[in-house]
């Protein structure tokens, strides 16, 4: 079984990204498992918090599945050109301590949906900075941004359009089998 650890990074109930990525696990092909993680508790990042207390909960559970996946599947928003505090958060607690070795040589793949004409092209290419940094190992032989995203969910964030459904699981099956290559 080829598991993927799955993260949106919008807290919206009817998110457009995090119904991408729960299509995404729906549309995996046999033999795949898309794990979704959770980072709406995850706190803002505070040294002396860390220092205190150590890694909160919701930190210490993401990065339980992050040691399991065998990738990493980000579905990013993109706010203002570029990509969203929260998620970044999230990502910067993950990476601490003995987090940034989860990271390191993990296969990682980026998708999102905006409901602008360009889709997550800024937020995806702001992600590789931060990506090479943890020293990930990025998936670069596919790439899904969807654009105009209102007229493809419903108002629950349910992903409707079989058009981009069938994109969408073109790109898991080509990451899934990357990362079924890749392995000794």
């Amino acid at each position: 079984m080829t598991t993927i650890l799955g993260l949106s990074g919008s807290l919206r109930r009817a998110s457009f990204n995090s119904g991408l990525l729960r299509a995404a696990r729906d549309v995996a092909p046999e033999g795949v498992r898309i794990v979704v993680g959770d980072i709406s508790a995850v706190p803002l990042y505070n040294g002396d918090e860390e220092a205190a207390h150590g890694m909160p909960p919701a930190v210490a559970a993401l990065n339980a599945h992050l040691a399991e996946a065998d990738g990493l599947l980000l579905v990013t928003p993109e706010y203002n050109n570029g990509i969203p505090g929260v998620f970044k958060n999230a990502i910067d607690w993950m990476s601490r301590g003995e987090g940034l070795r989860l990271f390191a040589g993990k296969p990682v793949a980026v998708i999102g949906a905006s409901p602008g004409g360009f889709g997550t092209t800024q937020a995806q290419t702001h992600w590789w900075p931060v990506l090479r940094t943890l020293r990930t190992r990025p998936w670069w032989d596919g790439r899904l941004m969807v654009s105009r995203a209102g007229g493809l969910f419903d108002a629950d964030g349910t992903l409707t359009d079989d058009k981009t459904r069938g994109q969408l699981a073109e790109f898991v099956a080509g990451f899934a089998a990357g990362l079924r290559k890749d392995r000794p």
